[in-house]
């Protein structure tokens, strides 16, 4: 009965290797008989890393090596692939049997590769009445980390062109070509939330606004400060006691210069001209060496401008009703020049030192000529003059100030400490010559002269130390001290001398008749 047994087992186990290849069998690779493996392979497995921690969303495929009737040659071909998951794993079903590999590439791992055999040739033929496996698990596969040293990595960035604060908009105007080669004035005009009307008054909230220079008060005006020297807008709509003890009004408009703290040599020249031959230029140059940072600026701007216009209106409100025409020509010429030099010395990486100073002068003459006529709109009156009146001005100005400030940094951001004395003053002078003249019937038959005389001096000192913790996100507590000097000196004198010629049949005497008037105004 035992012989009987093993002969059926002997013969079952033949009959196996004898029938397994051609159930498996179904084309050769290539041309060779034209027969294949069934796909009925399963691989799976899991990616670490040198810390036996899962490495997840890394490319898995699956590569057979197959003939190219193009070439002649072997080649690999993606059979299957995937991203494994969280936790590592891997998992491929139905491939073939024969000759494919596994690849696998995951950023900042070194690539990895492994050949996938199912059938043992060294193994021998599988157990009697059993047949062979096609699950392979290749465990856990550990990646080796990829680390490339760069020569060097340059990065550049623009500033935004507006950012929002806790209490201000900064406006960078930095690369703003539209206003370059001219004041802040030009400036200004592209500034959102800030209005500039046709004569170059600026307001915010319908009110003018206080000017500050580099976060300090100034004496200068918009028209004072070139385009080329501001580097960002500063929009302080509820200015804080930091600025002004009062709460600042309508706001205040800080107007920050450009200042380079490159290492190294560095600096730019740039010159312009207007279409009617106004000239503009400037240079800047910087100096940073260790613990010192030096860096000066000069600006100079030529203005040639020219302004013509009408008023056409119709008042229906006397009697007779009258039209009034008025016909203006303006010319302008001058210039001014702006300059500022500045030194900062690092007492560490946190301290910092910095005395500055500006310079500014500036000459104009204004030009200006008015015609008005006046008539009535219908036949029943006879109401009708014209006069024309001629303009000469000459208005001059000089600034200067000075600036030494302390400022300490710590380490949470935004909390710093300020202290900073600051001096600035000017002068202004103004003279403004006026001549009217009145014609009747084409005939002059009248004129009047005014002379305005104006002279200003202004003297402004402030000390302020200062205290910033940011509070939470959204939030931050200043405190500190102020102590402010002002200082305001105007004069301006006014003259008027009209001449009226009387009728000629009248005695030569009375020919004419001289009113001088006088008025002198000083405010201290």
């Amino acid at each position: 009965m035992r012989s009987e047994i093993q002969t059926n087992e002997k013969i079952t186990a033949f009959l196996a290797l004898l029938i397994a290849p051609y159930a498996l069998m179904a084309q050769m690779p290539g041309g060779a008989g034209k027969q294949a493996m069934a796909n009925m392979g399963h691989i799976y497995g899991k990616l670490v890393d040198k810390d036996n921690k899962p490495v997840p969303y890394a490319s898995v495929m699956v590569m057979q090596s197959r003939f190219d009737t193009a070439t002649k040659k072997q080649k690999d071909v993606l059979v299957k692939g995937m991203v494994t998951e969280m936790n590592g794993d891997f998992n491929f079903e139905e491939l073939p049997i024969m000759g494919i590999k596994v690849k696998v590439s995951a950023s900042g791992y070194k690539a990895y590769e492994q050949a996938v055999t199912f059938i043992n040739r060294q193994a021998g033929a599988p157990k009697p009445g059993s047949m062979p496996s096609f699950d392979k698990d290749l465990g856990n596969i550990k990646l080796e980390g990829s680390v490339s040293q760069l020569k060097g990595v340059e990065v550049t960035a623009s500033k935004p062109i507006m950012t929002l604060d806790i209490d201000k908009k900064v406006f960078n105007v930095e690369k703003n070509i539209v206003s370059a080669g001219g004041t802040a004035v030009d400036v200004m005009k592209n500034v959102p939330s800030v209005n500039v009307d046709i004569d170059g008054n600026v307001s915010l909230r319908n009110s003018a606004p206080q000017l500050y220079v580099d976060g300090r008060p100034t004496t200068l005006t918009l028209d004072q400060i070139p385009a080329d020297a501001i580097e960002s807008v500063e929009v302080i709509t509820n200015p804080s006691a930091k600025y002004d003890a009062s709460g600042g009004g309508a706001g205040i408009l800080n107007i920050v210069l450009k200042k380079n703290k490159k290492t190294g040599y560095n600096g730019n020249l740039r010159a312009g001209i207007d279409k009617r031959g106004a000239v503009n230029g400037g240079a800047d140059v910087n100096l940073r060496q260790d613990k010192f940072n030096f860096s000066a600026s000069f600006n100079a701007n030529q203005n040639k401008s020219r302004t013509t216009g009408y008023t056409d209106r119709n008042n229906f409100s006397t009697e007779p009703a009258i039209n009034l025409l008025q016909n203006n020509y303006n010319r302008q010429n001058g210039a001014f020049m702006f300059g500022r030099v500045g030194v900062d010395y690092f007492l560490s990486n946190r301290s910092t030192i910095s005395l500055s100073g500006v310079k500014v002068h500036g000459e104009f003459k204004p030009d200006d000529e008015n015609e008005i006529t006046t008539d009535s709109l219908f036949g029943t009156g006879t109401l009708s003059s014209f006069s024309r009146r001629s303009t000469e001005g000459k208005r001059e100005f000089n600034a200067n100030g000075l600036v030494l400030g302390f400022k300490q940094l710590f380490p949470r951001e935004g909390e710093e400490l300020t202290a900073d004395f600051n001096y600035f003053g000017g002068k202004n002078e103004n003279r403004s010559f006026y001549n009217t003249d009145y014609f009747n019937g084409g005939a002059k038959s009248a004129y009047e002269l005014q002379r305005i005389l104006g002279d200003g001096k202004m003297s402004n000192i402030t000390i302020q130390t200062d205290y910033v913790r940011p509070i939470a996100k959204t939030g931050k507590l200043e405190t500190g001290l102020r102590r402010s000097y002002v200082q305001p000196k105007t004069i301006t004198t006014t003259t008027f001398l009209t001449r009226m010629p009387m009728n000629t049949r009248s005695s030569p005497a009375r020919a004419a008749t001289i009113r001088t008037t006088t008025m002198y105004m000083r405010l201290t």
